[in-house]
């Protein structure tokens, strides 16, 4: 039986108060009715045997203390069908896309646990993003947490939006599954606005990616408060359709900054005592909700792998919301604001990115045998470069010797031929492979001292001192 009180007490910004005669259960769904007959949904935040704080999913905007308050008893629920793939659905699950209401096959509480250690199966399988920097240098497989770190005003949501685009499971592709249509996105915007929004769905639609895609769109005026739902909703989502459907889905949440910053709104209303730079003591532990729930589970076939984009504040890597993230995730890629400046696309700093699955997720039988020792030569040579930029800028490059001018060039080119790839360029992993061997033609053989000998033979032939690539 549904309990309904008229006993509201206060209004915090997207909180209500409400005095109750029985203690209601954490999470539950409230229903408020204001005098005009408006119905807003709502979550019970805190809960005693006295009273409860109910956070208000469409805003506090004319609930006063005659609204009536009616507690439903159950937690807030997904509608899940696999009908879901192509639809575009608010950031509290409701429809916005104009097609018909959702007619679900189950129903599930958003409030996720994360997979239990002993079930989970290592990741270890490849999925092709077509970005040469994340497949070559860091690359991303099948049940892992791989964020993107960014900063304001960078292209993180083209990169997103190229990656929503591009992911596959080759191996899917392979086997003729009607293109790999056992893969799927679940796409997760919180606090956007309504510019990237519409720039989302226009890609979307025009590049046919929302036919395997499922989207929540939050917008920035929309109630922070419906923020914090938002990542739940896509989660469960991803979960249903991973492990009751085998799919592999790759879930992108965008931007989890906006999610934290939502989280510190709620603690200031709820007047909690706060931690770093004003944040809620318990935001790891909130952020770990999330992100614990991608993985792979013994026995089933799909997989919940995850993107989360956040902006760093300041471009601060240091910021409790990356500094956090990265404690919880398995790596990081960053995007570069000098490289955006010099117009690489996308502007992906490998040196401080890493992923740290990567050594299980690539080399024969997976991605290719020569993967890991071209990567590692990549790296150190690219590392090398950019140590000399920093000494050219002290002796000017004529003092440097012939070797260390060729790996001046080569982070040149690594960087406008490798990174450097537009946004609408899908490269295979062959061809990303391929590309690095070209670039390392150019050092002297004795040089590729990360790649095993044999691979050097396949490969190249010495001419006159010179490094080349051998004809087949």
């Amino acid at each position: 039986m549904q309990k309904e009180y008229q006993t509201i007490t206060e209004i915090s910004g997207p909180l209500v108060y409400a005095e109750v005669d029985e203690p209601v259960g954490y999470d539950e769904i409230v229903e408020i009715e204001t005098p005009d007959g408006d119905t807003r949904r709502g979550q019970v935040l805190e809960s005693t045997s006295d009273f409860v704080a109910i956070q208000v999913f469409e805003g506090t905007e004319g609930i006063d203390r005659d609204s009536s308050v009616r507690f439903l008893g159950e937690t807030l629920q997904m509608k899940l069908t696999e009908d879901l793939l192509g639809r575009v659905l608010s950031g509290s699950g409701e429809p916005i896309d104009g097609g018909p209401e959702i007619e679900p096959d189950e129903e599930r509480p958003i409030v996720g646990e994360a997979i239990n250690p002993y079930s989970r199966e290592y990741p270890e399988e490849f999925i092709q993003t077509g970005v040469s920097a994340i497949d070559g240098m860091n690359t991303l497989v099948r049940g892992q947490k791989l964020p993107i770190f960014s900063g304001s005003g960078l292209p993180h949501n083209d990169l997103a939006l190229q990656i929503a685009r591009q992911a596959t499971v080759p191996e899917e592709d392979e086997g003729g599954d009607d293109e790999g249509s056992e893969f799927a996105v679940i796409f997760g915007a919180m606090g956007i606005t309504q510019e990237e929004a519409n720039e989302f769905m226009d890609d979307f639609e025009r590049t046919g990616a929302l036919e395997r895609s499922v989207v929540f769109m939050n917008l920035a005026d929309d109630p922070a408060v419906e923020r914090t739902v938002t990542p739940r909703l896509a989660l469960t989502t991803a979960e249903y359709l991973a492990f009751e459907k085998d799919y592999h889905v790759l879930v992108i949440l965008t931007d989890m900054t906006n999610y934290c910053e939502a989280l510190r709104e709620i603690g200031a209303a709820r007047e909690e005592v706060p931690g770093r730079r004003g944040y809620p003591g318990y935001m790891y532990t909130d952020l770990a909700q999330l992100y614990e729930r991608a993985g792979r589970i013994e026995g089933e076939e799909g997989s919940v792998t995850q993107i989360p984009i956040l902006t760093m504040p300041g471009d601060d890597d240091t910021h409790p919301i990356p500094d956090l993230t990265g404690y919880i995730t398995e790596g990081q890629i960053y995007v570069d604001r000098d490289l955006n400046s010099q117009g690489i696309e996308p502007p992906i700093y490998v040196l401080p990115s890493l992923s740290r699955l990567m050594d299980d997720g690539i080399g024969e039988g997976l991605t290719r045998e020569d993967h890991a020792d071209v990567s590692d030569q990549m790296y150190a040579a690219y590392a090398e470069g950019e140590d000399l930029r920093d000494l050219v800028n002290i002796v000017g490059r004529e003092a440097l010797s012939e070797r260390d001018n060729k790996y001046l060039d080569f982070a040149d080119d690594f960087e406008t031929e490798f990174v450097q790839q537009g946004f609408r360029t899908n490269r295979s992993i062959d061809e990303t492979l391929d590309l690095g061997w070209e670039l390392l033609s150019q050092l002297p053989k004795e040089e590729l001292n990360r790649i095993d000998e044999e691979l050097i033979e396949e490969k190249y032939v010495e001419d006159e001192g010179e490094t080349v690539e051998a004809e087949e």
